[in-house]
């Protein structure tokens, strides 16, 4: 193998064992050489049994800690501690966060929205870590498991609701267009739309960053057009938030004037004033089960589907209502 690679043996061993002292470059070469020849890591040392990694692109949004909770709830259970890596935004880890993990051997490393590239993932493989994704933020082209809510019947739902509440003008607010769940959540509220036979605006259809601010921002411009939206669906609970607060700028009134939906249903949702009718997502669920599945391909128990795929719940509350008559006196 190490003649293959065309390195040392001291330096295979070094990349089967985990050390953080080898470039880049040689360790993906070693690790290449070692799965096309089988390679299965050894039994981990009982000190490596008790620690999971938990890595996400950001820490900003309230989705992220109840993911944490679900993984932290799970990992209690099996007496495991928990290192949480955060990327500051970005989706893909650097190679010295890789390296970084691979140096603690963990039992599992679950991420959430973040993507490892196909190397870490080999990396991780090689070194006998399994890897479970939540929510990627972008697809995966190989079996690493993942977790997810079905999103697609989650933004058809929110559409479907104004639809049957009178509402014509349907605005979305989604997220960046080159997410997955984005994706998703937009795709399910135009089958609403064009089962209802009603049109697709383009101009109602405004992609955000999932933050507060994304949400304050397109809310604005949405409710600056001249025909103006007498709904959004917000594809978060947080940009929800931000489209309170623009139509608080202009005296609108929810719901009286201007209906909102959500996605995620987070704590916080029930506490707005009014309370936000949204569409809810099991995250603490979806945090345990990644980590539960972890945990059995760790044990070596491949899991019967690559894919769990969590129920999403329209919850009706008072963001929402008829639309108001905009009739000329």
């Amino acid at each position: 193998m190490a003649a293959q690679a065309g390195v040392s043996i001291t330096t295979a061993w070094k990349v089967a064992n985990g050390r953080p002292d080898v470039s880049h470059d040689t360790r993906r070469k070693v690790q290449a050489a070692l799965i096309d020849q089988g390679y299965r890591p050894p039994s981990k040392s009982p000190r490596f049994t008790r620690l999971v990694e938990f890595v996400v692109h950001e820490m900003e949004t309230a989705w992220v800690l109840e993911i944490i909770k679900g993984v932290y709830r799970e990992a209690a259970t099996h007496r495991a501690a928990m290192v949480l890596s955060e990327l500051g935004g970005a989706i893909t880890p650097s190679d010295s966060w890789i390296t970084d993990v691979v140096a603690r051997q963990p039992l599992a490393v679950i991420s959430a929205f973040a993507v490892p590239t196909e190397d870490q993932r080999r990396s991780l493989a090689v070194n006998g870590v399994p890897l479970v994704a939540i929510e990627p933020a972008a697809e995966l082209t190989d079996q690493t498991p993942w977790v997810s809510t079905s999103n697609w019947n989650g933004g058809l739902a929110a559409a479907r609701h104004l639809i049957g509440l009178g509402h014509r003008r349907i605005a979305t607010i989604t997220g960046p267009p080159d997410i997955m769940c984005s994706r998703a959540r937009l795709d399910g509220y135009r089958a609403a739309l064009d089962t209802a036979k009603v049109p697709v605006d383009a101009e109602l259809i405004r992609h955000g960053d999932f933050l507060v601010s994304g949400g304050l921002r397109e809310g604005r411009a949405l409710l600056a057009l001249a025909d103006r939206p007498t709904a959004i669906f917000a594809a978060n609970d947080h940009q929800a938030m931000g489209v309170y607060q623009a139509a608080r700028e202009i005296g609108l009134r929810i719901p009286a004037d201007l209906s909102v939906v959500g996605f995620d249903d987070l704590p916080m949702a029930g506490w707005l004033g009014p309370a936000l009718t949204t569409v809810r997502q099991p995250l603490h669920d979806m945090g345990a089960a990644a980590l539960g599945t972890a945990l059995e391909l760790a044990k070596g128990d491949p899991p019967p589907h690559n894919q769990i795929i969590f129920p999403s719940e329209l919850v009706v509350r008072a963001s929402t209502a008829p639309p108001p008559d905009r009739a000329e006196p």
